[in-house]
């Protein structure tokens, strides 16, 4: 496609999302239902936009296959695979992306979208930025500007920054990041995260279902940060150990390098009197987990980000360990950093009584107000990507 577009008259304009994750779905899924929304009445002619969903990455790959997530609620128009079950490292990921990259290519010609959404960091969102800018396609990037300094996928979100045409940060100090870098002020709309639409709607879970999964205390949810697996097993043991005193249940990590050192870790320990182990959850019932976990007392400890974002809007304190989140914003009163190492089983261990002697829970965040998904949904409608110039990227200062 020429960078002055091609005559799309008479079309809604094409809203292809790229999903290649299970916890970005969840963030993802109010984005597509907005768009979805303004497609019409039984997708008439009344609608403005049409909605694209293309399943890749993680969705594909065992034992989780969360893709079948993603079909049980939108029409998937294409699925990209890119990494091999039993196959994570650096190495791998590279393959992986060069390999997505050319299936993107392939799959944006066919589909012919108006528009390329993306969200976050990861290999998925950066092969699928790739296609979309090397093949001459509007791209629009959620979350941008964000700091999570302790992960290798943080570079991967800044190369997609200097890729995208429009950006939604998620706080005003990653759109002021995003403005730093040349991008256009006038084309950086701060829309809060996503991931915080529509969790006052979605409940506690329920006596029963809490009970299946052991009725925790905590919640562990610790990902890789692309360091050896020696160095990941050993720092998730210590973490176990800080809440070996509790009920406990724990998540898989995602597919990252350094995933196998974690397994191996929770493999040490299943079976263990009050540990209950899960591979996945689907959202909403992660979600009314931790409103439980938080209406119960306890807390979600790990380094992800619901730590920082959704947990913070549900009532749900969290321990937040390592460096995998540094630079994040987060809501005080909420949330506790504490540094890995030795000793770290320790400080997870006082960070958890701080955490339920605290009177003063932050009852604001700095991710937005829940309206994130209607808000890209207007932008994407009332900006034309076909005006001649509108995909070619100009570094303002």
């Amino acid at each position: 496609m020429s960078d002055d577009g091609q005559n799309r008259a008479g079309r809604k304009r094409r809203v292809l999302v790229v999903t290649g994750t299970r916890a970005e779905f969840g963030l993802l899924r109010p984005v597509m239902k907005a768009v979805q929304d303004r497609g019409g009445v039984d997708g008439g002619e009344d609608g403005d936009l049409e909605l694209l969903v293309v399943a890749a990455g993680s969705h594909l790959v065992q034992p989780a296959l969360t893709f079948h997530e993603v079909k049980a609620e939108f029409a998937v128009a294409d699925s990209i695979p890119m990494q091999t079950a039993g196959r994570v490292g650096r190495a791998e990921d590279v393959e992986a992306v060069g390999k997505g990259i050319g299936r993107f290519g392939r799959s944006f010609e066919l589909l012919d979208p108006d528009w390329v959404v993306v969200l976050g960091d990861r290999i998925e969102a950066f092969a699928a930025a790739s296609a979309a800018s090397i093949g001459g396609r509007a791209l629009a990037h959620i979350h941008g500007g964000d700091r999570a300094e302790g992960v290798a996928d943080e570079a991967m979100r800044h190369a997609i920054t200097k890729m995208a045409n429009v950006h939604f940060p998620a706080t005003e100090g990653s759109a002021e990041r995003i403005v730093r870098m040349g991008e256009d002020p006038e084309r950086v709309f701060t829309v809060g995260s996503p991931a915080i639409d529509g969790l006052g709607v979605i409940p506690a879970l329920g006596d029963g279902a809490y009970a299946d999964l052991g009725g925790p205390e905590v919640v562990v949810l610790m990902h890789p940060c692309g360091r050896g697996d020696d160095v990941e097993r050993e720092e998730m043991r210590l973490v176990l150990k800080g809440v070996e005193e509790k009920r406990v249940l724990v998540l898989a990590p995602n597919l990252d390098p350094g995933r196998r050192g974690i397994i191996e870790a929770i493999q040490g320990i299943e079976g263990n009197a009050g540990v209950v182990v899960r591979e996945h959850l689907e959202r909403d019932v992660f979600v009314g987990l931790l409103r439980r976990v938080g209406e119960e007392g306890g807390a979600l400890v790990g380094n992800s980000s619901a730590g920082l974002i959704e947990c913070s809007a549900l009532g749900c304190p969290s321990v937040d360990v390592g460096i995998r989140q540094s630079g994040r914003e987060r809501c005080a009163g909420m949330t506790v950093h504490v540094e890995s190492g030795d000793g770290v089983e320790v400080r997870i261990q006082e960070a958890l009584r701080e955490l339920c002697s605290c009177v003063d829970r932050g009852s604001t965040h700095p991710y937005g107000d829940g309206t994130a998904g209607v808000q890209i949904a207007r932008v994407l409608a009332g900006l034309d990507p076909s005006v001649e110039g509108f995909v070619r990227k100009r570094c303002v200062y």
